[in-house]
This record gives C-alpha cells, sequence and structure tokens, in this order.
C-alpha cells in the first residue's frame, strides 16, 4: 500500500519549511506547495538528501480563483493520498485600513480564508472516507482579538479559529482530527512582507519558526483542539480572553500604533 503523503502549503519559506522538514525527519513522503518554484526546488533537495524521502513539488498560487481546486486535482491526477494537510499559506497587511490597496486585502482574504477552507473541504472528505488523517491550521494570536494596524488580517485569522474549532468537533469520531496553531511573532519573512513592525514590548516572545513548527507537528500528532506556542504568547491569549475586550484592544492597539507609525 502507497505511504500517505503531508501536504504543506506556504512550504518555500518560515514556518512551512520547518514544519516540511520535521514530518520528512519522521518518514514522510512530502507534497510541497508555494509560489517559488526554485525555493521549492532547494528544500526538496534538502529534503531528499537528509531524510530519503519521496517529495512532490507544485508551485501553486493559492490566492487566485479556483486555486484549490486546481491543486487538488493536480494531486489526485498524480495519485498521491493525502493523510497530512497543514494549510500554513498566509499573507499579512499592516498599516492604517483605510489607506490600504482592496485588491490586495482581497487577495489576503482569498488565501488566508478561502483557499484553507475549500483544501480543508477537499482533503478532509478523503481522509473521512480512508478514517484517518491530521489537519494542522496555522492561525495567529491575533485570532484572538481585533487588533488594530492589522484588522483586516487579524480577521482573517479569527476566522480560521471559529472554522477550524468548530469543523473539530464536526469530525469527532471520524479519525480524522483539526489542530489550530496559533503563533506569536515568529522569525520569519511574514512581518517584511506585511510590513509590520514588531512592538518592543513583544520582542521577548519572538520564536523561531522551528521552535513553533516543531511544537505544532507535536500537537497535532497528539490531536490537539489548538497550541499557543511560547509562555508568553500563551498569557497573552489568557489576558485576551478574560480581560475586558475594549482594554485589552486599546493596549494592543497602542503598542501597535508606536510601532507602526513614524
Amino acid at each position: 500500500m502507497q505511504q500517505a503523503y503531508a501536504l504543506v502549503t506556504g512550504a518555500s519559506s518560515g514556518i512551512g519549511v520547518e514544519i516540511a522538514r520535521n514530518l520528512a525527519a519522521r518518514g514522510y513522503p512530502i507534497i510541497l506547495v508555494a509560489r517559488r518554484k526554485e525555493r521549492l526546488e532547494e528544500l526538496k533537495a534538502a529534503l531528499i538528501a537528509a531524510h530519503k524521502v519521496d517529495v512532490v513539488i507544485l508551485d501553486h498560487d493559492l490566492a487566485q480563483p479556483g486555486a484549490a481546486q486546481s491543486l487538488y486535482d493536480k494531486v489526485r491526477a498524480q495519485n498521491l493520498p493525502v493523510a497530512i494537510l497543514v494549510n500554513n499559506a498566509g499573507v499579512g497587511m499592516a498599516g492604517k485600513f483605510l489607506e490600504m490597496d482592496m485588491a490586495r486585502i482581497e487577495k489576503m482574504f482569498a488565501l488566508n480564508m478561502t483557499a484553507l477552507t475549500h483544501l480543508t473541504q477537499l482533503f478532509g472528505r478523503e481522509m473521512v472516507a480512508l478514517g484517518h488523517g491530521y489537519i494542522l491550521q496555522v492561525a495567529s494570536a491575533a485570532a484572538f482579538l481585533p487588533t488594530p494596524y492589522v484588522s483586516a488580517y487579524a480577521a482573517t485569522k479569527s476566522y480560521v479559529l471559529a472554522f477550524s474549532e468548530a469543523l473539530r468537533f464536526e469530525l469527532l469520531g471520524t479519525g480524522v482530527s483539526v489542530t489550530s496553531l496559533y503563533p506569536g511573532i515568529t522569525t520569519t519573512e511574514f512581518n517584511e512582507h506585511a510590513e509590520a513592525k514588531t512592538p518592543g514590548a513583544m520582542a521577548l516572545s519572538i520564536l523561531s519558526a522551528k521552535q513553533v513548527a516543531d511544537i505544532a507537528v507535536r500537537a497535532m500528532f497528539k490531536r490537539k483542539r489548538a497550541i499557543v506556542p511560547g509562555i508568553i504568547n500563551k498569557l497573552n491569549a489568557f489576558f485576551s480572553a478574560v480581560l475586558h475586550r475594549g482594554l485589552v484592544i486599546f493596549a494592543a492597539g497602542t503598542m501597535m500604533k508606536k510601532a507602526n507609525e513614524p
């Protein structure tokens, strides 16, 4: 019987790269998905050299209309069974919402929400039919409350939280689990592309992409509902839930304003 693959989106950098490395080290064949083919080729060569696993690369822009279905069709055409789906691909935007370009916002919505949702449905159906599988959804610590200066981005991650944790309940007893990852600020290219600056008070919470990936994969295989990497990030999530919502938003907004305005 053919060994099932782990499919990782956003696999050209950051957390996606490290999750792929972690899973390959565990012996899983990998399907790498991202736009930057040259990055995927480099990672493929490294994974094969280090772990002797099969690696398939699919350069694919998941922000395009119909992208999830197109990717699924490519995987099916190659007859690659998928037992692990890691929805890591995502993009952020920082700054004043009214000054943002709407076309970029719509692409962010398509990638962070639409593609994630559709891939979850397509591959989730297959996993349920087989009676086994893992889905890892990469959200963000920003999912826990409205966050000024990343307002639209934070809203997309709040969607991932609500959708994924509700779906987890629907899948109880199927052999398929959904684990949601809520990383804080991580040393990846993400902030650079989002043009976001880190508030000084959050500097101590920063983890490496490898730290986050290792924590996430362990939680996924334990079939945990959710994981917030790092003690400081866990405390932030806790206080976001128990303190007055307006107070937390004011505090977060004040820090973000100071960090992102000249």
